[in-house]
Formats: C-alpha cells, sequence, structure tokens
C-alpha cells in the first residue's frame, strides 16, 4: 500500500529508512550488520549507488542515497531483496542466535499479512523517502543520521557509532567507503 513517501526522482537525493518489520532488533549482531553493510557497498561498486550517509540501529537503518543511473528503486529494491534473503538465511543458520524461532515467527506471521510475500518478510515495503532538494535540508537529514545513536543514548558522541558514516566524515576508521557530500 503506497504511503505517499515514494521514489518518485529516479535522479533524485533521498533520505530512506529501512525498518525491520515489528521492529525486531535484529542488528544487536554483528554477522547480520556485515551483510547490510557489504551489500551497500557492493551496490555502491557494481551498481552505481551514492552512499551519501548511513547509519545502521537495532532495528532500522537510515540513509542518504542517490543513483549514478538514475534508477534508484531499482538499486533501493535490489539491496532490499538481497539483504533480506540473506539476513534470513544467515538466522536459520546461526546454531548461536537465542532468537532463532522467534524471529522467524514473525517474520512469518508479517508475511502472512501482504500478498506479495513468500514466506517471510524482513523489511517493511516502505522505505518513508524524502527527496532532498535544499543544502539546508540535507545538512537536517545528515544531522538526524549520525546523531541517532546518540538520542537512543547508545554513545555519546555520533563518531563512537562504528556503524554510520560520521566516522567516514570525521577522517576515522570506517567500515565502507561513502561518498563524501562537500558542505
Amino acid at each position: 500500500m503506497p504511503t505517499g513517501y515514494q521514489i518518485e526522482n529516479q535522479s533524485g537525493l533521498y533520505f530512506l529508512t529501512f525498518q525491520v518489520v515489528e521492529w525486531i532488533d535484529v542488528f544487536t549482531r554483528k554477522m547480520y550488520v556485515d551483510i547490510v553493510l557489504e551489500s551497500m557497498a557492493f551496490c555502491r561498486k557494481n551498481k552505481g549507488l551514492n552512499i551519501w550517509a548511513y547509519v545502521v540501529m537495532p532495528n532500522h537503518i537510515h540513509v542518504i542515497f542517490s543513483a549514478e543511473n538514475n534508477n534508484l528503486s531499482n538499486v533501493v529494491r535490489d539491496y532490499k531483496r538481497f539483504t533480506a534473503t540473506n539476513i534470513l538465511k544467515a538466522i536459520k543458520e546461526n546454531k548461536y542466535e537465542s532468537r532463532k524461532e522467534w524471529m522467524l515467527k514473525h517474520f512469518e506471521l508479517a508475511a502472512k499479512r501482504h500478498q506479495r510475500n513468500s514466506k517471510y518478510q524482513f523489511w517493511r515495503h516502505d522505505n518513508h523517502a524524502i527527496e532532498l532538494e535544499s543544502q539546508k535540508f540535507i545538512n537536517q537529514k545528515m544531522a538526524y543520521i549520525h546523531e541517532n545513536p546518540v538520542r537512543a543514548s547508545f554513545v555519546e558522541n555520533p563518531d563512537y557509532w562504528m556503524y554510520s558514516s560520521q566516522r567516514n566524515y570525521s577522517n576515522l576508521y570506517s567500515l565502507i567507503e561513502v561518498d563524501m557530500m562537500e558542505f
């Protein structure tokens, strides 16, 4: 069901939120975070995805993306499909995952609520896409992304959160490369 927050301008710069169904805290495990970050890096290298900012929180991801080939919807669709498939596989195969049965049951129940799902639904279908058209709005969303772990009381300083592009902008060790925005 469309929410009004769609990617309409395929060549635009967008703030997007990818939310795990039912706000399930999947990204408390490094192995699942690695899947989303490695996939982002792959899409950047091979699909023309521009990653301007990101933060991975326990149950959602905020990003600022654009696409070099004016196909942002397609890249986002492929990204979400790939990460969902691989995270679900990792959960199933992880013999140390104490929440395995509980998570899979919730992903299965979420899938039953939508016709276009198969057995499991990992991501919510909407991305809450907001096109960023002014420098002021870009700066606001960039700050929102990087301050997210501070607002959640996970860290005191955004530079301390490993799963964020704030580290790239602060010239610290970072897990993936991003396309640096000039301010």
